[in-house]
């Protein structure tokens, strides 16, 4: 018997919000940089460069979870809000 990710909603949810952690903790740990970069006035274009990869990082990670279904779309934006929570709990409590 062979399943797909399909079938086990609740695994390809886990593996969503797995992956959502993951690129919500990067997508937003480095906005930090980028607005470094934009501050900084001295590389405007290597910072408008690093916030368009970050970006496409994250549209295209949710494309590849929107293909695979809407249990690991909705765990992976999950993720994403989780992520960008710690970070923000990270920064206000490094202050």
């Amino acid at each position: 018997m062979t399943s797909t990710l399909a079938d086990l909603p609740l695994l390809s949810a886990a593996l969503g919000l797995l992956a959502g952690l993951a690129l919500g903790l990067f997508h937003f740990a480095t906005l930090r940089r980028v607005t470094d970069l934009y501050l900084s006035g001295t590389a405007p274009a290597r910072a408008l460069a690093f916030q368009l990869a970050r970006f496409a990082l994250l549209i295209g990670a949710l494309v590849l979870l929107a293909i695979a279904g809407a249990a690991p779309l909705l765990g992976g934006a999950l993720g994403i809000l989780l992520g960008r929570a710690i970070v923000l709990r990270r920064t206000r409590e490094a202050q």
